[in-house]
């Protein structure tokens, strides 16, 4: 299964695509969506040509998407909830499933604390996934929200697996 994982942001959108064979990751590629200084119309634009773009380049299967956080600054919060509509919207006009996974359960899927460092997150990325160059911060966020999703999935399975097997005793 290929998941695209996506940190938005609305001048820096991280995205990521990983493949899972049973517990095994890979990553497939993985980057950053930049937006530019334009106008707030312009950068969503951006987003929603980039998403688009990755998904027809990488055929994902599902999108996890970081959730919405309160933010200190409201309008800092409205900006990343138009980011995240402009790459859900650009991934879901190919029928792609949409996971959402608030920013501490990814940190504590992928770290094992939900309070872990921009830094942490990008080192476990590249130890999970064995990659060896260095990370940029917001692709090493998407691939841990792919990450996350895998992980969930792969769990999820493995418990409807038990529960079946407990059915037919």
């Amino acid at each position: 299964m290929r998941i695209l994982g996506i940190d938005p942001g609305s001048r820096l959108t991280g995205f990521a695509v990983i493949e899972t064979h049973g517990d095994r990751l890979r990553a497939c590629g993985f980057g950053v969506i930049r937006t530019g200084s334009g106008e707030l119309p312009q950068r969503l634009a951006a987003i929603f040509e980039g998403v688009e773009r990755v998904v027809a380049e990488m055929a994902p299967e599902a999108l996890a998407i970081e959730s919405v956080f309160m933010a200190r600054n409201a309008q800092s919060a409205l900006k990343l909830g138009q980011a995240r509509g402009a790459a859900i919207c650009a991934a879901t006009r190919t029928g792609l499933a949409v996971y959402e996974y608030a920013p501490r359960a990814v940190k504590l899927a992928v770290v094992g604390s939900g309070r872990a460092e921009k830094g942490q997150i990008q080192h476990m990325m590249q130890q999970i996934l064995q990659i060896e160059e260095s990370l940029q911060a917001d692709a090493a966020d998407a691939l841990a929200v792919a990450v996350c999703h895998a992980h969930t999935q792969h769990t999820r399975g493995y418990a409807s697996r038990q529960l079946a097997a407990l059915a037919f005793r």
